[in-house]
């Protein structure tokens, strides 16, 4: 186990959740049933693995992390101006998508970056990127 490797894990994971938290919910109000439902859930999930990560980066005496305010002001533009020229089931299935397969990306990336992070934050972040790969793969159905 390598600390620095392990508290970095968790921190992206952290800014991560908490972006994906934010947009979950921007786009919930615009929601109709049963995505509004799916975007619940995906929610607590989410809260879930906060609430992990933050425990774990408390054992190790360390903050979360935000997510970097370029990528969050982006982020936040691209859905509210997507939501304003179409407001639709199929345009939040669209947006979760994106933001869930660059999660997947920047996941994986840091797993690489981090290769001595122990086993706990390796596994939240496993958690997190099987969660983000079962939202793409439900909002098929909505593209």
């Amino acid at each position: 186990m390598n600390q620095p490797d392990t508290v970095n894990l968790l921190q992206e994971c952290d800014a991560g959740i908490r972006m994906g938290l934010d947009s979950i919910r921007d786009m919930m109000d615009s929601a109709t049933q049963p995505l509004r439902q799916q975007l619940q859930e995906y929610r607590m999930e989410h809260e879930e693995l906060q609430q992990r990560t933050e425990q774990l980066l408390g054992q190790h005496r360390k903050p979360g992390k935000e997510p970097a305010v370029m990528a969050k002001g982006m982020s936040w533009m691209k859905t509210n101006m997507k939501l304003a020229m179409e407001t639709s089931d199929s345009t939040i299935a669209e947006l979760v998508t994106d933001g869930c397969n660059m999660g997947i990306k920047s996941l994986n990336k840091y797993l690489n970056q981090y290769p001595q992070a122990d086993a706990s934050s390796r596994e939240v972040a496993g958690r997190l990127i099987d969660l983000e790969q079962r939202m793409v793969k439900e909002m098929q159905p909505l593209l």
